[in-house]
């Protein structure tokens, strides 16, 4: 009877959250007035987009370091990659092969790094990838506003600031767009179905879900149960946290390239704001937790978490007549889905 307890507290966490954002979503919409088609079209691209920023954030949990708002690190590094390739103006398949090379390369050193970082503060790793984000953005911000034109080589002026030094605000990515998500587009009705960008982020969760599964992954969820058994069990504890850490940002770099080509236009200073907030939002909507994330998690909350992201805004300005109030409504669904998850969490913890 002992051990029934915790695993009915885990079921009604599991369940409670989503089911909250199912009937949220539910109202939302009805005030909304947006017709169910153009809300599903909405989901399945938002799906595509942040798929696999989402998926980024399973291990860290797994592995017992909690959310890893670090990612947006992962996606930063997608951009320091693209911005490279575009200023020497390399299209086709040799531009985005190199796109992805360098930016495997580039989210693997700075995992690295990060993983070092956070191997000096266990136990508080959320709050540390959080400042490190912050960190990480603001040198992003000095090398395309100061490093171009400067000690960075320009070659394609097209993408610079008219002063010489400093990348433009918008760099169009006509290059790109869509390179992908047009293949095996099926429509119904007025619904397109890009299937074979839906199996792209089906495959790698369904790699995740493989890896979680082999030697490796128990070793991750080892070290999720806690790090002195671990160590005990014989494995390295420090080196295997960094593994964890580096697949993580990779993927949320390889989730930031599929974003960026699905819009088709690349906000420089801005386009990786939020990928953490929302990335966790949706996770957490999916029922998981800060010690606890699944596969299911991911998928059924991004599903949740955006058909509220898209159609809350709508129904608050219909609401109160106020546009202004009415997008209000997605910073409070994505800061607001993060703090009753962790509300949550800290009950089922007592």
């Amino acid at each position: 009877m002992r051990n029934k307890e915790p695993a009915d507290k885990l079921f009604k966490l599991e369940h409670l959250v989503p089911t909250v954002f199912l009937i949220l979503s539910f109202v939302a919409w009805q005030f909304s007035g947006l017709s169910g088609t153009f809300v599903i079209n909405q989901v399945i691209t938002r799906f595509i987009r942040d798929g696999l920023l989402v998926l980024s954030l399973i291990i860290p949990v797994v592995a017992g370091m909690g959310l890893n708002f670090a990612i947006i690190v992962g996606a930063m590094t997608a951009q320091t990659a693209l911005l490279f390739v575009i200023n020497y103006q390399l299209e086709g398949a040799r531009g985005i092969l190199l796109v992805l090379f360098l930016g495997i390369l580039l989210s693997a050193l700075v995992g690295f790094v990060i993983g070092h970082i956070l191997n000096r503060v266990k136990g508080k790793e959320m709050i540390v990838t959080i400042i490190i984000g912050f960190l990480a953005n603001s040198l992003y911000q000095l090398i395309f506003l100061v490093g171009f034109g400067t000690f960075i080589p320009v070659v394609n002026k097209e993408i610079i600031l008219s002063r010489g030094i400093g990348v433009r605000n918008a760099v169009d990515l006509g290059m790109y767009r869509n390179t992908i998500d047009k293949l095996w587009l099926l429509k119904i009705g007025d619904i397109e179905i890009p299937l074979f960008m839906i199996l792209v982020v089906l495959l790698f969760a369904g790699m995740l879900y493989y890896l979680l599964h082999t030697r490796f992954g128990q070793q991750v969820k080892a070290v999720g149960s806690g790090n002195e058994k671990a160590e005990i069990a014989g494995i390295n504890v420090n080196l295997l946290r960094i593994k964890v850490i580096i697949l993580s940002t990779v993927l949320a770099a390889l989730g930031q390239l599929v974003y960026l080509q699905n819009i088709g236009m690349f906000d420089v200073y801005t386009a990786h704001m939020n990928a953490d907030i929302i990335s966790c939002a949706a996770l957490l909507a999916g029922g998981a937790s800060i010690k606890s994330a699944k596969i299911r998690h991911a998928i059924i909350g991004i599903f949740l978490f955006h058909t509220l992201f898209i159609v809350s805004p709508q129904a608050g300005q219909n609401l109160f007549h106020n546009a202004a109030l009415g997008e209000y409504f997605r910073s409070f669904v994505a800061y607001g889905t993060i703090a009753f998850a962790l509300i949550i969490n800290i009950k089922h913890e007592k």
